[in-house]
């Protein structure tokens, strides 16, 4: 999809990009220090998006490689939506050699629902299996 291209290389992360998103824009982690949101890259398999060489997207797959994935911090740069970016970057993280035969995926989106469920999402099967331990003010927002 020329200019644009996906990369897993995470030297080429234009790390303050995602930072300005995620911690002032992005709904779910406003606030999050620098060195937080830098150490959750480098432990996740993470996938930028760009535009020739300008960031403008980015998602980040939580996992073990074997059974599961948590996908979040997927962002799509507002100039740059409406283009079928973020269909082709889902594509581009499902499609991930690494990720293949997962048993489950999750996410949590907001706003994004339509998006995922493109890619097989939907409600928890059984939600009351599920429990989480949320600290919301850990960053200093509320989010």
């Amino acid at each position: 999809m020329a200019p644009y291209s996906i990369t897993t290389d995470q030297s080429r992360f234009d790390y303050e990009r995602i930072y300005d998103f995620i911690s002032r824009q992005s709904y779910w982690a406003q606030g999050i220090p620098m060195d937080v949101m830098r150490r959750s890259i480098k432990n996740s398999l993470c996938f930028g998006l760009f535009c020739e060489q300008e960031q403008v997207g980015f998602a980040r797959a939580v996992t073990d490689y074997a059974t599961f994935a948590w996908l979040g911090d997927v962002f799509i740069d507002e100039k740059h939506r409406s283009k079928g970016l973020g269909k082709w970057l889902m594509k581009t993280v499902h499609e991930h050699p690494d990720l293949q035969g997962l048993r489950r995926w999750i996410l949590a989106t907001g706003d994004a629902h339509g998006l995922y469920a493109q890619f097989g999402y939907s409600p928890l099967a059984k939600p009351g299996m599920y429990m989480e331990r949320y600290e919301a003010g850990v960053y200093g927002g509320g989010g």
